[in-house]
């Protein structure tokens, strides 16, 4: 069943403001909410897609680890991704987890299986590369797949060898660790701080990251910081053992540091067992943490078990439980994004929880906010759960003021005065203005002149927020338009600024397709999609006209974003807008269409895989299909056209008979595919 639209767009609004913040924080070095508010976010919306896994796309933050670094760093591409973990919060979900490896390993649920256990650390993930031995570089995990080169900070750390020890150790080894600082440091650091009247850290977390980004090394130095590894990312040269938690005592006769609290468990009896002896001692650890961490021990499974682009499927993170302070809510407002949407937020009495300072929750929507009953003037119960998510658990009545007033949605927009709307049954309400609110144009503009869309040098959210301010600008058409003059005159502006903001509103012309389409905001198109649209189609023009059923040809374009696509386009204004652009010389150089790429032996068929392949892993056979032009589902049905089976094959197999699917073994199916193993 198809999720209902209002998920669909409380997925979008959470999307936009997580995106936003990680601009503000990473690239801008300059956040807007505490750690706490952004983390909330973040847990809601992989909630909301754990819940409907069909809505999940290749752009959502949560496939993504983090944001790019700071350019006053060097990058560093990491040779294997450093990918993030999934959260459990309960003994349920950690029972689900245990239940999806389980299924995907085509295992009994009871049948043993064993997982390497290691408290999670609460500091900063770091990349270590050794060549022959010798440290080469350190890099931050950045967005996963880029990272900032801290080669210069990680070599003053006294427990990172700068040559390893022992021997047979890989010609290159790159391993990843967790660089934290000690509580017995913190206390010290921060005492001598104090006594010398400079800034002291809030928690070691920050301390830790904080530290690993200083551009003079001998800060670092000065800092007592420390590391714990806890897996390889790539070893070339040398075979490592095949369980995950002897790789670790490998390392640590190699000279790295591993924690010593690290503990192989069996099965989820044993997982439980173990996080409730590190809760017990969490407070006397020398370290801070914020839960514990299970891996899959056997290096096998690990890789049928294979990873999403976020995290792998083999570990995940066993959160504590939350903390929780009492505060006042002062104020409830409510905010418009991108997209219209109103949510309302709580403005609380400034209360310091769980190692920051939170003043504000978004109360996601109207329902939520009537549901639970929030008031100003109420006494509420604010909550981190897992030491990341502040949210008001709930109001605490006895406390309520007399004549305290339930909140109602406005008639009116508070930014713009139009009309606010909602649709029967959906939980958001939405803006009628569109681009005349500036709420709605301040953001799609930022949106449109940022980096990866039109990559408008200079052109800054202060400057934007000016422009709309003045109605000077209207539709991101009317960049263009701009002259020096009026530049040179708005505030912080100078003819040599004004200049070059004009040269890079002017360079921003000569653009790509899939930029210029992810500059347009369309809902769900995020820089995965766009990229992928304008490979497949090489043109607007076919985008422009492409049915639903034509666009859901393009890799990850599903039904939704098919739909999205299509409605954006059947928009006359929209279509005025991408004109105006184009006869203000924005423009791009089109490609070769890739619809044909698509075609092959295996064209128009749906292939389903299950048990273990002998001659490729799975993936490598997914990408074999598609190569020929078939597609890769994950469930069988009667749309299926063939299941492919290896050894322990399971209830898809089953499933496939049933329903008289065909069914191939992995000879039959090499023969199917016949000369495209060899290309």
């Amino acid at each position: 069943m198809p999720a209902p639209a209002a998920t669909t767009k409380n997925l979008e609004l959470l999307r936009d403001q997580i995106r936003h913040h990680n601009y503000r924080y990473h690239v801008l070095d300059d956040p807007e909410v505490p750690d706490a508010e952004y983390d909330r976010l973040m847990r809601q919306l992989q909630e909301l897609e754990r819940e409907h896994p069909e809505l999940v796309t290749t752009d959502s933050p949560t496939q993504r680890v983090g944001d790019e670094p700071v350019l006053a760093f060097g990058s560093v591409k990491h040779r294997v991704p450093m990918l993030s973990l999934d959260n459990a919060f309960s003994a349920d979900e950690l029972r689900e987890f245990h239940r999806r490896v389980a299924t995907r390993l085509e295992m009994d649920v009871d049948a043993p299986l064993q997982y390497a256990a290691e408290p999670k650390l609460d500091g900063a993930a770091v990349s270590l590369l050794y060549e022959d031995g010798v440290l080469v570089r350190g890099a931050t995990r950045g967005d996963g797949a880029t990272g900032e080169d801290v080669t210069h900070n990680v070599r003053t750390i006294e427990s990172i060898p700068l040559r390893l020890i022992g021997r047979n150790y890989p010609s290159l080894l790159e391993v990843r660790g967790e660089v934290f600082m000690p509580r017995a440091g913190f206390e010290t650091y921060n005492e001598k701080a104090r006594a010398a009247g400079e800034k002291t850290f809030v928690n070691p977390r920050n301390a830790a990251a904080g530290s690993l980004r200083q551009l003079d090394p001998k800060l670092t130095a000065a800092r007592p910081l420390d590391i714990y590894v806890y897996y390889v990312g790539e070893a070339v040269g040398a075979t490592l053992p095949s369980l995950h938690s002897e790789i670790l005592d490998q390392l640590q006769e190699w000279g790295l540091k591993v924690c010593p609290e690290r503990k192989v468990v069996d099965g989820v009896s044993g997982c439980l067992e173990y996080y409730e002896a590190i809760g017990a001692m969490r407070d006397a650890l020398p370290y801070e943490i914020d839960g514990v961490v299970y891996k899959v021990d056997h290096l096998a499974m690990q890789r049928e078990l294979g990873h999403v682009s976020r995290a792998p499927r083999w570990a995940v993170a066993h959160k504590f439980p939350a903390q929780e302070e009492l505060t006042v809510v002062q104020g409830i407002e409510f905010q418009v994004g991108r997209t219209g949407a109103l949510t309302p937020v709580a403005r609380l009495e400034p209360v310091f929880v769980g190692g920051v300072t939170v003043s504000n929750a978004t109360l996601h929507n109207i329902d939520e906010l009537h549901r639970k009953d929030v008031r100003v003037g109420d006494t509420v119960v604010l909550r981190r759960a897992g030491d990341v998510i502040p949210e008001v658990a709930s109001v605490i009545v006895q406390r309520r003021p007399d004549g305290a007033r339930r909140t109602n949605l406005p008639k009116k927009c508070p930014v713009c005065g139009s009309a606010v709307s909602r649709e029967p049954g959906e939980a958001v309400a939405r803006c009628s203005g569109g681009l005349y609110c500036p709420a709605q144009r301040i953001e799609a503009l930022k949106h449109f002149v940022s980096r990866k869309a039109m990559d408008v040098d200079g052109l800054g959210g202060r400057m934007i927020e000016q422009l709309v301010a003045i109605d000077r600008i209207k539709s991101a058409a009317e960049l263009y338009g701009l002259n020096l003059g009026e530049l040179a005159a708005m505030d912080r502006m100078g003819d040599k600024s004004a200049g070059n903001l004009i040269k890079a509103i002017e360079a921003s012309k000569s653009t790509t397709l899939s930029r210029f389409l992810f500059a347009l905001g369309i809902r769900e198109v995020g820089e995965a999609t766009a990229a992928n649209l304008a490979a497949y189609f090489g043109n607007l023009a076919g985008i422009e006209r492409a049915s639903e059923e034509e666009l859901e040809q393009v890799p990850d374009v599903g039904p939704i974003v098919a739909s999205r696509i299509r409605d954006f386009f059947d928009e006359p204004h929209n279509l005025d807008v991408i004109r105006s652009l184009q006869d203000s010389g924005v423009h791009w150089t089109d490609s070769e269409p890739q619809q044909a790429a698509n075609e092959g032996p295996l064209s128009g068929k749906t292939f389903v895989l299950t048990g273990t392949l002998t001659a490729m892993t799975r993936d490598e056979a997914k990408l074999l299909i598609q190569r020929c032009g078939g597609k890769v589902t994950g469930s069988v049905s009667k749309k299926t056209n063939f299941v492919i089976y290896g050894e322990n094959a399971g209830s898809k197999l089953s499933k496939a008979q049933s329903l008289e699917v065909p069914t191939l073994n992995e000879t039959a199916f090499r023969a199917l595919v016949g000369g495209q193993l060899d290309r």
